[in-house]
């Protein structure tokens, strides 16, 4: 997606091949690309979901924090980093409703979900943010997701909806939800103010998902 985007914009960009652990292999792709920006998305979630990560806690900490360490000390940032800009994205959706990462593919296959207000992020709209932010040299940590709030039901009640009217779902509780977990889930609003006095015009959640997220898929069948 952030490719697509650049492209649009007549961005020049490469994409990078080497392993987030090799320090080497981020060298020779910074070296040969010569970028202003680097944008760093690669981590590991798990499949089919985070519950991967609670079983393999080594391969999780080299990729999510030596991994993300690496890509700091090799680029042009190791000379000052508070020209770092992290962007805290959380439970993304986005248009693409195949896709396996996306929240909403991950929950409408689940056979229960808990039904608990969240932030999330809506990768259409987020996206096209972060390289305006780069545009405009923005740096520091910023909670990267739309205002508000949106459970869980509401977002299958969408899904049901716009995508497919046949679609139903059973609920249960967080402590029934726990039994089945290795390790409890987090259930959170972030603040946004920051973000939000930067973009104004960045929609709601529940008005974000509507127009990028399932008005796209208003007469796809994707059952």
């Amino acid at each position: 997606m952030l490719g697509r985007i650049c492209e649009a914009q007549g961005i020049p960009f490469a994409y990078g091949s080497g392993r987030l652990e090799d320090r080497k292999s981020l060298r020779d792709d910074i070296a040969a690309a010569q970028p202003s920006h680097v944008f760093n998305a690669a981590g590991a979630t798990g499949r089919p979901n985070v519950e991967w990560c609670e079983f393999n806690k080594i391969e999780t900490l080299r990729s999510n924090v030596i991994g993300a360490l690496n890509i700091a000390d090799v680029e042009e940032l190791i000379k000052d980093y508070e020209n770092v800009c992290i962007l805290r994205v959380r439970m993304p959706i986005m248009s693409d409703l195949t896709h396996p990462r996306n929240t909403i593919k991950k929950i409408s296959g689940y056979k229960k979900v808990v039904n608990i207000p969240n932030s999330f992020s809506v990768l259409d709209e987020l996206i096209p943010i972060s390289v305006e932010m780069a545009k405009r040299k923005l740096t520091g940590v910023w909670n990267f997701t739309n205002p508000d709030v949106v459970s869980h039901n509401e977002l299958l009640e969408m899904y049901r909806e716009y995508v497919d009217p046949n679609f139903t779902w059973n609920n249960f509780t967080v402590e029934e939800q726990d039994k089945v977990l290795a390790a409890p889930r987090c259930n959170m609003e972030l603040d946004i103010s920051k973000l939000k006095r930067e973009f104004p015009e960045l929609l709601p959640i529940k008005e974000s998902a509507i127009k990028y997220v399932f008005e796209p898929n208003k007469k796809k069948n994707l059952a």
